[in-house]
């Protein structure tokens, strides 16, 4: 009985305390999202009324109003892409350590100007002005070539990814078209069966080649010919078998006399 009761305080203490935690978390949370609007909304105010005062003032007041305006256009604008950019690229963390040492320049030059806003010495603020227009040139200037190699980086990233993409979607194509690739290699080969092998006698005639036939002159008795076409020398004859007459055979004329016959003793 004891070890239920201590079990159930154990858990009465473990839900006050996931309570209490969970009740921070949220207040914390709606804290800063109150500051951040807060923040927000003096930065929109705080725009509108530089821009009020470039539009509609002259002179040193709307010179510094236009710098300010640059100033924090430009900034934030980079802070935007570097923090947008390194949540998907890591590398951009090395550029995001670079943009906060610059904006530490930047913020000290954003409030030297609202000072010199409020400065009634006009002269020896026109006298500044070429100083402070330099100043946030090089702010701005840093800041702007942070953001478009950010923005390039992103750009190349993107492209590269997409010639993949297509690449790998004309191999997916072709491989769902696979009845065109069977449908040429019959035509291939039906297109080489008729040519036949009589092909290249077609073509060696239709090249204008006619080529002696030796076997055109041997059933005419033209042997000869046909070995000299080819280059080689005439056929010799052959040579005949000497032979003795036949008596017996030979032609009788009336006035010839009969052989005597021979006697014997």
């Amino acid at each position: 009985m004891e070890a239920a009761i201590t079990i159930l305080a154990l858990l009465f203490v473990a839900f006050i305390a996931l309570g209490v935690y969970a009740t921070v978390k949220a207040v914390g949370a709606a804290k800063r999202g109150v500051d951040r609007t807060i923040t927000q909304a003096r930065r929109t105010v705080e725009d509108t009324t530089l821009r009020a005062k470039s539009f509609g003032q002259t002179g040193v007041a709307g010179e510094l109003a236009q710098l300010r305006l640059a100033l924090r256009t430009s900034m934030r604008a980079t802070q935007d892409a570097l923090h947008a950019g390194v949540a998907e690229d890591s590398s951009l963390a090395e550029s995001v350590g670079l943009f906060r040492r610059l904006s530490a320049h930047g913020l000290e030059l954003d409030d030297e100007l609202k000072r010199l806003e409020r400065e009634p010495d006009r002269a020896t603020v026109a006298a500044l002005l070429p100083q402070l227009k330099e100043r946030t040139q090089r702010v701005t200037h840093s800041a702007d070539s942070l953001r478009w190699a950010a923005r390039d980086r992103a750009r190349q990233f993107a492209d590269d990814d997409l010639d993949a993409l297509n690449a790998q979607i004309d191999i997916e194509a072709g491989a769902l078209r696979h009845w065109t690739v069977e449908e040429q290699r019959p035509q291939q080969a039906s297109g080489a069966a008729s040519q036949g092998p009589g092909a290249g006698t077609r073509r060696a005639h239709d090249a204008g080649v006619d080529w002696p036939d030796p076997t055109a002159g041997a059933g005419a008795g033209n042997s000869s010919t046909a070995d000299e076409s080819w280059g080689g020398p005439a056929r010799e004859e052959a040579p005949q078998a000497i032979t003795a007459p036949d008596p017996h055979l030979r032609t009788r004329y009336p006035w010839q006399k009969a052989a005597r016959p021979e006697t014997t003793n």
